[in-house]
């Protein structure tokens, strides 16, 4: 395994109304037009909700409510090795406003694996499939 490589921490918001959790395409970079859950890196100083809270103002120019710690998942990309905490959130206005993404759809908590998405958010789905059928 190497080393060498940059590890990046991140910040995931698994925004959900009421069985349907809230899911962005990405418009640029390397990964463009595949699917995560919206969110960003963690800044000096900020704590995983203060960061949640903030990407979601840039990204959505929303309000979010941080809930539930849901998972952190290890990903190795080819460039990068990612370190994401998701939190269950919901919105304060469901009126989100797609400032960085390209695409949004709300998935039904049943069916999140209609879109193509990136390696390290498929991670998240688990987890979120595993919380789901326990509570069902």
């Amino acid at each position: 395994m190497e080393n060498n490589k940059k590890s990046i921490n991140v910040v995931a918001a698994i925004i959900r109304k009421g069985q349907e959790v809230f899911a962005t395409q990405r418009g640029y970079g390397d990964y463009k037009d595949w699917w995560e859950f919206p969110g960003g890196k963690i800044e000096e100083g900020e704590t995983p909700e203060q960061a949640l809270v903030r990407e979601i103002r840039e990204e959505l120019s929303a309000d979010i409510i941080v809930e539930n710690y849901l998972t952190t998942v290890e990903y190795d990309y080819p460039e990068f090795h990612l370190t994401m905490a998701c939190y269950w959130c919901s919105a304060f206005d469901e009126n989100l406003v797609l400032l960085e993404h390209e695409a949004a759809r709300w998935l039904p908590l049943w069916d999140l694996r209609q879109v193509n998405w990136l390696p390290a958010d498929l991670l998240v789905i688990d987890a979120i499939e595993k919380t789901f059928v326990l509570q069902h």
